[in-house]
């Protein structure tokens, strides 16, 4: 998994930790003018742009749970999932903002990210710090009141996301594994929520998909800032862009197949086989998603390329009607 270095030494990665360990309340790092030139939102709008809500896409995998359970005429079950996609949404927003306060200066040398709130200087430290915590405040007790089982979710996956923050990020491939543990907590919350038996293909496909979707985002941050990749985030000089090829090439095609066993051998599915006709969405999106990442240089933000990229956003649609016609009506 490559080397670390010794916090206790003067080495380049203890250097990168003093330079992002910041107080609670101090903003000791400058802005620098000309990396910040765009206009000013108002504090309103800078809140809402840090709670990233494009970002809550990802809590859609709570759905997965309601679908392949058939319980979509369930009303009572749709709104405990809105309720779980909810407070989900707040945690993840809530995390946002300490993750933003943690990379804050490191988010100023990289081209995108330094328009953020926090690290334009648009939302005070102390502000976001509230609200972060406001947020995790409300969040929480409301998820055990929801259904206990689903609090312990959202507290392992606000722990995780804290670790991730604070050291998992650094870590080469346990990174982008936490990244893929977010997902299939996101999944298994979704079952939860419903009181759903959690389907093993569940964990295996959410898992490799996540894998894959965060590898192709650590080879954008690569790519994108070059020479400057370990400035940004050190564990990036860990990587080299043949590295994560070999790796996304594997996980998408064990992504693939995966999915396809899946439907020939899940037992909650029509006994005809009929969901294998999915797999060419399937496919079609990973294909896709490939030429995106490697031809179109994205891939840093798979929401926004899912938004962006009407053949990708078409697909997954149409696979996702398909599927829910043959689970309901075969």
């Amino acid at each position: 998994m490559g080397s670390e270095d010794s916090p206790f030494d003067g080495s380049p990665g203890r250097a990168y930790a003093d330079r992002m360990s910041d107080t609670l309340t101090s903003d000791p790092t400058p802005v620098p003018p000309a990396r910040t030139a765009h206009v000013r939102r108002s504090l309103g709008r800078a809140l809402l742009k840090e709670a990233r809500p494009k970002q809550w896409i990802k809590n859609s995998f709570l759905f997965a749970g309601i679908i392949f359970a058939k319980q979509l005429t369930n009303v009572t079950a749709i709104g405990q999932v809105i309720a779980g996609f909810a407070l989900f949404c707040l945690v993840a927003s809530a995390i946002y903002f300490i993750n933003d306060l943690r990379d804050r200066a490191a988010d100023r040398l990289h081209p995108k990210k330094r328009f953020r709130p926090i690290a334009a200087g648009e939302i005070p430290v102390r502000l976001a710090w509230v609200v972060a915590l406001s947020g995790l405040g409300v969040a929480i007790p409301l998820s055990f009141l929801l259904r206990p089982l689903f609090g312990v979710i959202i507290v392992g996956y606000v722990a995780l996301q804290v670790a991730y923050t604070y050291w998992l990020k650094e870590q080469i491939i346990l990174d982008v594994f936490a990244l893929a543990a977010s997902f299939v907590l996101r999944a298994m919350a979704g079952a939860v929520v419903i009181a759903a038996p959690i389907s093993p293909w569940l964990y295996v496909c959410t898992v490799l998909l996540s894998l894959c979707l965060g590898f192709a985002k650590r080879r954008h941050e690569l790519v994108l800032l070059e020479a400057g990749a370990g400035s940004h985030r050190a564990v990036l000089d860990e990587y080299s862009a043949t590295l994560l090829e070999e790796i996304i090439a594997v996980v998408t095609s064990a992504t693939v197949m995966a999915y396809a066993l899946y439907t020939f051998n899940a037992e909650n599915l029509p006994a005809n086989h009929a969901m294998m006709f999915t797999i060419p969405f399937v496919l079609y999106a990973v294909f896709r998603y490939l030429y995106l990442v490697y031809r179109k240089g994205e891939g840093g933000s798979p929401e926004e390329a899912l938004f962006a990229d009407r053949p990708l956003l078409v697909c997954i649609l149409l696979w996702g009607i398909t599927s829910i016609a043959i689970l309901y009506l075969l």
